[in-house]
């Protein structure tokens, strides 16, 4: 008997589940359609800035998979269709094409929820107006370079996480003027404030007009409708673009009005197989849902490209017959501004505390080469360890060219619960033009380890 999977959303998590399933079973026993309520499939968001500031050269290059290519290995893939509600009594999802507003139920044996996340847009005047865009989806990163076509001179960032610095250096590249509001002490708040104040001078550096503590009031219109200034609480900022970094919230409107289970967080609860708690039908990944921390073992919100392929490969396992499970993260993630590299993983301090964790802090200052090689970039460690078990807690870097992916091993570590006497003895590559022949990551190590 042929059973009929539905998928809500095609990007990472939905289409990855979609493609393994149909690897694992035939045409003749899995039936698939995927629901996109955009106009693209199976991209990377996350390469959007980089495109945007003209370091990939064009949109179809962010593109791993092509609707073509899903249709020619038997996944309906319906573009331009917008699912707006979900029955899991009935087993049956009601779709609206988006184009002549006609709908359609459809019925299904299995459904995949990857209905991703979506961009805070503060409910404030003038932030819906032409000219103020988010960077989530491929549609938002072609409106936005399309409005730099008006002839933009000035840009205003509003948020300084993950996506605000990106957005910055973006737009450094394309050589606009850039002014970063953000309500938070420093920007990146991921990281703790002494770590983010070095972002904060970097950024400086590189040209970037930084106001820490400014929330964002209203975005001033001129007479064609586009923005001419952002009012905020520490004044008033000329603009001619406005891009939003505030982060993003699961898109789970449709799981929520279902009644399925959500976190503290707003995201969908899975087990470790990625199927939706107290369900036996219903499964989801990706951006929508909540996944555990393994260092504080809490759940939490992580929008990131490499669970959401993960997710959708374990759920795509566990639909076509095998075994897969999801354990869950330590949290790590990196990003740049120009040549300013930016890295966490495991807890902050303030992380680490909110869990009840005692914990030391080391934070050393070295090289990512050897320090006798002509410019050799500078760069920052900070660890945490656990006191009583010396179990590392958490690592952030902020440096130059070869500091960021330093953070892999302390990510390893992290996922193997070594202590920081575990984590000096590692066996890691040296040379010269790589690291010193102490690296930072064991020097912070051998510094925690001896403050415990």
């Amino acid at each position: 008997m042929t059973e009929h999977l539905v998928v809500i959303g095609a990007d990472a998590a939905g289409m990855s589940a979609a493609s393994q399933a149909r690897r694992r079973r035939g045409l003749d026993q899995l039936r698939i359609t995927a629901f996109e309520r955009g106009t693209f499939s199976s991209y990377s968001a996350c390469g959007i800035p980089y495109w945007v500031g003209g370091e990939v050269p064009g949109r179809d290059a962010l593109i791993a998979r092509t609707p073509a290519e899903h249709r020619s290995r038997g996944i309906d893939l319906r573009l331009g269709t917008e699912v707006v509600e979900i029955d899991p009594v009935g087993r049956r999802v009601r779709g609206r094409e988006l184009a002549t507003g006609a709908e359609q139920w459809t019925g299904y044996d299995h459904l995949v929820i990857a209905t991703g996340a979506e961009p805070v847009r503060p409910d404030r005047p003038g932030f819906t107006a032409p000219g103020v865009h988010g960077v989530q989806t491929l549609d938002e990163g072609a409106a936005l370079l399309d409005s730099l076509r008006h002839g933009v001179r000035q840009v205003v960032v509003v948020g300084g996480g993950y996506i605000g610095v990106e957005v910055a250096e973006a737009m450094l590249r394309r050589g606009l003027e850039v002014t970063m509001l953000h309500r938070t002490p420093e920007p990146m708040p991921t990281l703790d404030l002494d770590l983010g104040r070095l972002v904060r001078e970097g950024l400086e550096r590189l040209g970037v007009a930084v106001l820490p503590g400014a929330e964002a009031l209203e975005v001033l219109l001129g007479p064609d409708g586009r923005p001419r200034a952002v009012r905020s609480t520490a004044g008033e900022h000329p603009a001619d673009l406005v891009v939003l970094g505030l982060g993003v919230r699961p898109r789970t409107a449709l799981a929520r009005a279902a009644g399925l289970p959500l976190g503290v967080y707003g995201g969908l609860r899975t087990d470790e197989t990625m199927r939706v708690l107290g369900t036996e039908d219903v499964w989801a990944g990706g951006d929508c849902v909540e996944v555990l921390n393994l260092v504080s073992g809490r759940h939490q919100h992580v929008a990131l490209g490499t669970h959401a392929n993960k997710h959708g490969l374990v759920i795509g396992t566990n639909l076509g017959g095998g075994r897969a499970a999801f354990p869950g993260v330590v949290g790590t993630a990196v990003t740049r501004v120009c040549d300013l590299e930016i890295a966490r993983t495991g807890l902050t301090e303030r992380q680490a505390t909110a869990a009840g964790l005692r914990h030391t802090v080391a934070v050393v200052e070295s090289t990512a080469q050897a320090g006798y090689l002509p410019g050799a970039p500078r760069l920052t460690v900070k660890i945490l360890a656990e006191h009583g078990t010396g179990r590392l807690l958490g690592m952030q870097i902020v440096g130059g060219p070869g500091a960021a992916k330093r953070i892999d091993v302390a990510a390893v570590a992290l996922a193997g619960r070594l202590t920081v006497e575990q984590l000096v003895h590692q066996d890691l590559g040296y040379a010269p033009p790589f690291s010193p022949v102490w690296d930072p990551v064991l020097v912070a190590a051998r510094k925690a380890a001896n403050q415990l």
